[in-house]
This record gives structure tokens, sequence and C-alpha cells, in this order.
């Protein structure tokens, strides 16, 4: 999708990098400043929903809990068509058979070993990403002739920052990527797990170093399999590239690491829908008194389903990009808004929060699934016309509360 610039890819990376560390406890951004409330205000959250809670009431937390859970399970659906992609380009496989065996994995030892087995192995993959895409990205660069060689192989499009893309589509889809990773469950919960605000600032810094030289071996490596196979399905330029490139022996490490790429990700999103669910949507609305044996079974169980669900989702998806673009429309539109202005500035109206969600929902999906080419029309995505909704009712309900005689900003449905 993205292979016409690696500029604008380059740019995209740059917001993913953004969304996961400027809006994260103890970073001091110039616009974002949410910080030192953070630790405090929030010292017994372990979920969005927690927090959504705190600011907007049950209410807000039962639709943060929903719209986490089915976010979560788009993400897993295109981590899944990752899987299966890699299993059929390098062992030639049916995707689909890849898509069950990589989750079948994901699944068995998220769900016996719950968060702990989740960090042990991202200890692993993450060891094995670092040494093998590397040397990845060297091998082929060698195999194109140097550097040098590469830049001069290169059109000229592949230099431009916008590539084939107008300016209101560039701008839609890097909206997309930064607002739909910006303090996702995943992300948020493993701030809130730190622990002190130290730590996750720590944590989340390196983190972020990390990310920006892994998108530009990703970003060469892609470059590298461009040259090499014109005209490949992008989702199969590297693993195909793995295949063919690297000496035998060192194919399977490879193959390893590209799939702790994923599984990483996969396991994380796994972990963090199960939490929500029981700790936003069963304990508080079906089962308050549940035990902690009991919460830990309904944890496995829900995880079982949400892996089952994802490995539906991943059976239809037409392509990795695709799936994440289509599961980002279920966050930033939905409950990012609230969340952030609630964190930022300490807000409390139940009543302008739960109709910036639906509201936010509905535009996005009459823009996704109505009966006109809304988006064709106006150049605009479902994701940003539905954030803008959100935006837009979210201050007006504000507003029309805190005006209206006898209406209280802090009343909680």
């Amino acid at each position: 999708m993205l292979k016409e610039s690696p500029v604008a890819l380059t740019l995209l990376s740059l917001a993913i990098e953004l969304s996961g560390q400027y809006c994260l406890p103890r970073w001091r951004p110039p616009f974002l400043v949410a910080e030192p409330r953070w630790g405090k205000r929030y010292a017994n959250a372990h979920t969005v929903g927690d927090i959504m809670a705190h600011h907007f009431g049950p209410t807000a937390r039962l639709a943060t809990g929903v719209f986490s859970v089915v976010f979560c399970i788009g993400i897993l659906g295109a981590q899944a068509l990752a899987v299966g992609t890699v299993f059929h380009a390098i062992v030639g496989i049916d995707t689909a058979t890849g898509i069950i065996i990589g989750m079948g994995v994901v699944l068995l030892y998220s769900t016996i070993g719950g968060m702990w087995a989740v960090i042990q192995t991202d200890v692993i993959q993450f060891l094995m990403l670092a040494v093998f895409l590397p040397l990845t990205m060297m091998i082929g660069v060698h195999q194109v002739g140097g550097t040098e060689a590469l830049v001069a192989a290169l059109p000229e499009t592949h230099f431009s920052i916008m590539g084939n893309y107008s300016v209101s589509a560039f701008a839609s889809i890097f909206l997309a990527f930064l607002l739909g990773e910006t303090l996702v469950p995943p992300y948020t919960q493993r701030a809130l797990s730190a622990p002190d605000a130290r730590h996750a600032r720590i944590g989340y810094t390196v983190a972020g170093g990390f990310g920006l030289v892994f998108y530009f071996i990703s970003a060469t490596i892609g470059l590298v399999a461009v040259l090499q196979y014109p005209g490949i399905i992008p989702d199969f330029a590297v693993p195909t590239l793995i295949r063919d490139a690297l000496p035998v022996g060192l194919t399977g490490l490879v193959l390893a690491s590209l799939l702790a790429v994923v599984m990483s990700t996969a396991d994380s999103y796994l972990n963090s829908a199960a939490v929500s669910f029981v700790s936003d949507i069963y304990k508080p609305f079906i089962n308050p008194n549940v035990s902690d044996r009991k919460k830990l079974w309904i944890e496995r169980v829900v995880n079982l389903l949400i892996g089952i669900g994802a490995v539906i989702f991943a059976l239809y998806a037409t392509s990795i990009v695709d799936a994440l673009l289509l599961s980002y429309t279920l966050w930033a539109p939905t409950i990012l808004v609230p969340f952030v202005l609630a964190v930022m500035l300490d807000l409390r109206c139940s009543r302008s929060a739960v109709a910036a969600m639906l509201a936010g929902a509905i535009v996005t999906g009459f823009w996704e699934w109505g009966p006109f080419a809304v988006q064709d029309m106006t150049g605009i995505s479902s994701l940003v016309a539905g954030v803008l909704a959100n935006i837009g009712v979210f201050v007006s309900v504000y507003c029309l509360c805190r005006r209206v005689p006898g209406s209280s900003v802090n009343t909680q449905a």
C-alpha cells in the first residue's frame, strides 16, 4: 500500500512513534502535559475503563470496555493475518492454516501463563528481533550492490514526500496511524502497571528509540524487496525476501524473528482484551463479587474466545494494512477524544463523553459502510470524520451542561 514512497512510510512510522510516546505518563512534549497528575490520580487504575469510570461514570466504562475488546480483536486479526502470510510465503502452507497454527501458539502460552508468560516471551522475541532483522537488512542491501546501488535503482517517486498520494489522502492515512495507536489498551495498561511514573517514562523512552531504528530497518528491507520482486503483493514482500535471499540455516532463525515481531504484538492485545472484558464489563456489571480465582479462569476463557474471533476476522481480511486501518476506526473516533480530554483537563461530564462516543461511532459507521461513497466525495477518511464528530459533540454537550440551570458537568451516568 505504501511502497510508492519510503519517505511517506517513514512519516507514517513517526506517527506511530508519536502515538506511543507523546500521550504517556511523564513524557513532556509542549502540547501534551498530562504527566504529573497521572500517577496520583490513577493509583488504582489498571485499564482505560478504570480511568474513564473515574471521570465519566459506569456507562462510559461499559462503552470503553466494549470498544476496547472489539478494537483488540481487530488488531489481533491483522496480526494473525501477518502470521499466516509469513508461513505461506516461506513454508508454502496455506495462509489460513498458517493463521491457525500461529494463533494457536499465541493462545496456548498467553492463556496458560497469562501476563507473566507474555512478558517473558516478549523479552525473547525482542532479542531475536534485535539481532536477526538488522542482519537481514545488511544481507539484502549487499545483494543489491550496496546502499548506493539501492538508492540509484529506486524510482524518483520513492524519494518524494507524498509518493502517488494526494495531500488529503496522505493526511488521512497519517492521522489514522497516529490516532489509531494513541493510548490504546495495551499501551495504557503497560504504563499503569509500571511501579511508578519514572519507570514508565524510562521504558517508553527506550522503546521509542528502538522503534525508530526498527522502522528504518523494516523500510530498508522493504525497498530491497521492491527491487528484487517488482510487482509483488506488499504483504508477501519481506517474507519472500527472507526465503530467497538468506542462507538455508539462517532462514529459520530470521523467520522466527519475523514471527516474533507479530506474536509479541498479538499476545499483548490478546491479554489486554481479556483484562478489559473482565475489569470493565464482567466484574462491574455482571458479577461484582467475583473471586480472584474465578476471575482468572474467566480471563483465560475470554482469552481463548477472543483469539478465535481474531482468527475469524483474519480469514476474511483483505490485507494486513487494511485490517489495521479498519481496526483504528473502532478506537480513535470513540474512546480517544474523551479519554485525552479527561486526563488533560480533568473533565467529568458523563453526558458529553457518552454522547461523543455514540456520535463518533455513528458517523464512522455511516462513512465506512453507509449507502453513499462519502469518503470518495469528500476526501475525508471515516476515522477523521468520526474524530471530528466526537470532538464537536463532546464540546457541545459539555458547554450545554454548563449553561443549563440545574445541570452539573460532574454528573455521572
